[in-house]
């Protein structure tokens, strides 16, 4: 059986397959490689919970931050804060489950075609799902910031807090639907837990040959998050590029010329560069999940690469609130103040 991820195909083979590979994987040869394997997914929960939670303190406790751009960073956070619930959980338990009883859970050896429940029918699009909400949130954040830099004098009327709440639920909408298109939509694929990536992944159930239909709908997710992402590095790149121009300008422009009055403030210019920082961080992220989709087109299985493709673009999920908290200072200070609620009263005592 040919193993489907959600960004595109790979013919790695399913947990059924494990104990006739002639091979091991690098995350589980041996058992302390077993041991750091399940410690690092246990270390990413608490870092994606904590991490994602003090965003959503910070942003939705804070009136400065009920804007737009504060929406917006919620959303992605939400998005981070279930891949950190749902997803990764379900490959604690499984791994920790073969390494207690020295054999995997029966569901992982079956597909979701097989049995009336799968876990996977709920975690795979969630993963998915989430994964497509943090693309199209970065791109709508990159979109924001590139009319405050470009358009300063336009940002209030085009960018509206309820505008802004549209395309959010929006976002929401589209991508768990892209994400359940494929199993809804094709009977050919369906989804597993996959050895190699340690993770549900979606599956083709003809050995040897794609269907041309789901051929077809499974390239909706390339086809979405490449579009999108390019889209989102051009956009800051040309809105990078336009700060760097107003940088040179400003160093021989008076500031009480009129042509001030038209220019980004300090805080848009900032934040601007932390949606670039952003960006950058999740093509990181993201890259190793294209190279492995362009690799199994081309017929190469990389077994050990699909595990580090996946996990690299799970660690994504607790990596924003460390972007925030280094290029936005009003968001560190509220997040010190969250983690220290008495340092405010020992300052006032001194």
């Amino acid at each position: 059986m040919k193993n489907i991820t959600h960004t595109g195909v790979s013919s790695t083979p399913t947990m059924l397959d494990r104990t006739e590979q002639a091979h091991c994987t690098v995350c589980c040869c041996t058992l302390a490689n077993k041991i750091l394997m399940v410690l690092f997914m246990v270390l990413l929960i608490f870092a994606t919970l904590f991490g994602n939670l003090v965003t959503l303190a910070v942003v939705l406790g804070t009136k400065h931050f009920h804007t737009p751009q504060g929406y917006l960073k919620a959303s992605l956070a939400v998005a981070d804060l279930a891949v950190g619930i749902f997803v990764v959980p379900l490959s604690v338990y499984a791994e920790v489950y073969l390494m207690v009883t020295d054999s995997a859970p029966e569901w992982t050896s079956y597909n979701s075609q097989s049995v009336s429940f799968h876990p996977c029918n709920i975690i795979g699009p969630i993963f998915a799902g989430c994964t497509l909400v943090s693309i199209t949130t970065i791109f709508f954040l990159t979109i924001e910031r590139s009319i405050a830099v470009l358009r300063p004098l336009h940002k209030d009327s085009v960018i509206t807090r309820k505008r802004t709440t549209i395309l959010i639920v929006l976002s929401w909408v589209g991508s768990f639907f892209l994400a359940v298109c494929p199993i809804v939509f094709s009977s050919e694929i369906a989804l597993e837990y996959n050895s190699c990536s340690r993770m549900c992944n979606y599956a083709l159930g003809t050995i040897g040959k794609f269907p041309s239909q789901a051929w077809n709908i499974l390239l909706l997710f390339p086809a979405f998050d490449f579009t999108l992402l390019g889209g989102t590095v051009v956009i800051n790149i040309i809105s990078l590029s336009s700060i760097r121009q107003h940088s040179r300008r400003r160093k021989h422009l008076a500031e009480s010329e009129s042509q001030s009055t038209t220019k980004p403030t300090f805080s848009d210019i900032k934040a601007a560069k932390t949606i670039g920082t952003l960006t950058v961080a999740f093509t990181v992220s993201f890259t190793p999940i294209a190279v492995f989709v362009v690799g199994n087109v081309l017929g190469n299985k990389w077994c050990n690469f699909s595990f580090f493709a996946f996990w690299i673009l799970a660690t994504n999920s607790c990596w924003n609130v460390i972007i925030y908290s280094v290029r936005d200072q009003k968001f560190r200070l509220r997040a010190q103040k969250l983690l220290m609620p008495f340092h405010r009263k020992n300052t006032t005592k001194t």
